[in-house]
């Protein structure tokens, strides 16, 4: 790793781009990731995650980083909150890869791996206030995955009947989330 770049991990919030500045398809109105912190310049996202997701991001300034970690190598791992009790039919299917639409076409995702969470996940409550209980169950579940379609999670659970309700990355490759916040900073120390 060259010494002259710099790389973070951020707890990404919820309502926030995953870019640092506004595009002309954007709205003027959107957050953005440099409102998060003083950012050196040449600081990228590695990656996005919608709008509406939240978790783990990556920046850094070394675009060889951003090509490495956005490669099929590296694993990036999800825990999801769906609508209903999640079956194992439809884990089974999103373990096996599922039919969802991007920009191309019809896409088959690639084997992932799916499980559901025993235990519900403690996550700092969103700006966007969740469902309540009373409108039905939900599931957690943790999907990983190496590739990275447009809203691909959100898809894959939509196209097995279970609707995405709240979407948070824990991990990319060896980089977790750990006890990081929303709006948190941390600075990537590499050997």
């Amino acid at each position: 790793m060259n010494p002259n770049h710099q790389h973070f991990a951020i707890y990404k919030p919820y309502g926030y781009l995953s870019q640092f500045t506004n595009n002309q398809n954007t709205r003027r109105n959107k957050k953005l990731l440099g409102e998060l912190g003083d950012f050196p310049e040449n600081t990228m996202a590695i990656g996005r995650l919608d709008e509406k997701s939240e978790g783990l991001l990556l920046l850094t300034t070394d675009g060889k980083f951003s090509e490495y970690i956005r490669s099929k190598k590296i694993e990036k791992e999800y825990y999801v909150q769906v609508d209903g009790t999640i079956t194992n039919e439809a884990i089974t299917q999103l373990q096996k890869g599922v039919n969802i639409r991007i920009n191309t076409g019809d896409y088959l995702t690639k084997p992932a791996k799916v499980s559901i969470l025993e235990k519900t996940p403690i996550f700092p409550a969103r700006s966007r206030k969740e469902r309540g209980a009373n409108h039905g169950s939900t599931s957690w579940v943790s999907i990983t995955i190496s590739e990275g379609k447009f809203r691909q999670v959100r898809k894959m659970t939509a196209s097995v009947g279970f609707p995405c309700l709240r979407l948070v990355r824990v991990r990319v490759g060896e980089y977790l989330l750990g006890d990081l916040v929303p709006r948190d900073i941390r600075i990537i120390k590499m050997s």
